[in-house]
């Protein structure tokens, strides 16, 4: 048993870890950081805008997250806040022309290196591999809010 869960955490972490480093040598050029491609990727989308409420629910990301993330890629000139009925309250996010771009480029960039990463796969293994990791993120997410069972 010990040797699943020492196989499962090291493969967890040296995706992560690697998926991190590609993510952050892309987001470089724009003076971003890697849990910006989430946001940006994200975005791209939902071309005519999304609320931060909204944005959250589809990136599994915190508001408070979201929030400095936006703020960043705002100041950055990559987003802009969009008036709903002549108010920004309730207002949506969309992506400049120049978010867009990097937004396009980080989609197309990312989809290679996913295609790269499962170059050995069948698509009858990656149908299994997906929903393997989908039934163990699912438990996880339930254990995570349960505990552990004694």
């Amino acid at each position: 048993m010990l040797d699943r869960f020492e196989r499962f955490s090291f493969a967890i972490s040296e995706i992560s870890h690697c998926w991190r480093k590609l993510a952050s040598e892309e987001l470089s050029k724009y003076g971003l950081k890697s849990p910006h491609a989430t946001y940006l990727t994200t975005m791209y989308k939902y071309s005519d805008g999304i609320t931060v409420p909204k944005l959250c629910e589809v990136s599994g990301k915190d508001k408070s997250d979201a929030s400095r993330m936006i703020a960043i890629l705002e100041k950055k000139g990559l987003a802009q806040k969009k008036d709903v009925d002549g108010s920004l309250y309730r207002g949506l996010w969309v992506l400049t022309d120049q978010g867009k771009k990097a937004a396009q480029e980080i989609s197309l960039r990312a989809i290679r290196a996913v295609e790269f990463a499962g170059k050995d796969l069948t698509d009858e293994t990656r149908d299994i591999f997906y929903q393997a990791l989908e039934s163990i993120a699912s438990n996880l997410i339930e254990l995570s809010k349960d505990g552990i069972p004694e």
